[in-house]
């Protein structure tokens, strides 16, 4: 997978459409989302997947600071090899972030501290962690467009399925695009890639979310996450497709 492939897509929707305006600037104070989806399946294929999601920011005068909680498990029923059907976790994933950002004096620039955690028991990493700085602008804004982008050195350290530990520093680059297609509907789209002295990794996120009443929303989502570097009994590229429920507080 090459993470660019995302790009001409945003640079595509920058010449499109007009709609409600996009919310350029949050109230002071806390707001918080947390989405929920759930898929149980039975018959002939037996199985109950999870996706959840805690996304609580604060803006201040000087300050806005952004914590995150992500999950994610899959168990399926299968037959082991004594022809008895049992349930196995084929997917299990937590990750946690958290992100200090200092605004400039000019408008929308800022310099950010970042550290983040995932745990993956079947990814190409069973754990990564990063930290890092960098320097955050938004490039684009229209009356129903963004487009803001990071850039700035980090570190990071991951520990793979075979025991081995790799640590080093590395270059992360991030853009959040967003488009408000109506008074109720929000496109969204998200990638952070980091380089490594032995490995690249990538994550992206397409999503549209579409508003219910004043405090929920409907969310479909495409997320790929990508490593070039992984074990032989691993691939490079995983993918979840969702729709949650939002609740925003």
């Amino acid at each position: 997978m090459k993470p660019l492939l995302f790009v001409p897509a945003l640079a595509l929707s920058l010449s499109c459409g007009h709609a409600a305006a996009v919310d350029l600037d949050p109230p002071y104070g806390w707001s918080t989302s947390a989405e929920l989806g759930a898929i149980s399946t039975s018959g002939n294929t037996v199985g109950t997947s999870v996706t959840g999601k805690i996304d609580s920011k604060q803006e201040l005068p000087d300050w806005s600071n952004e914590y995150i909680l992500a999950g994610y498990f899959k168990d399926e029923q299968v037959t082991n090899a004594d022809g008895e059907k049992v349930r196995e976790r084929s997917a299990q994933r937590y990750s946690l972030s958290a992100k200090a950002a200092y605004k400039l004096m000019q408008d929308r620039d800022r310099l950010f501290a970042l550290a983040t955690h995932v745990d993956d028991r079947f990814g190409a990493y069973l754990r990564y962690s990063t930290i890092g700085v960098g320097y955050g602008t938004q490039i684009y804004q229209s009356e129903t467009k963004t487009l803001d982008v990071e850039i700035g050195p980090g570190y990071f350290r991951g520990a793979r399925s075979t025991g081995e530990t790799e640590n080093g520093m590395t270059v992360r680059g991030a853009a959040d695009f967003k488009w408000r297609l109506s008074e109720s509907a929000l496109f969204s789209q998200m990638l952070t890639v980091e380089r490594g002295t032995s490995n690249i990794h990538s994550q992206a996120e397409t999503a549209l979310r579409t508003k219910i009443n004043n405090t929920m929303q409907l969310k479909a989502a495409f997320s790929v996450r990508n490593d070039t570097s992984v074990p032989a009994d691993k691939k490079n590229t995983d993918t979840q497709t969702s729709v949650t429920l939002v609740y925003s507080f």
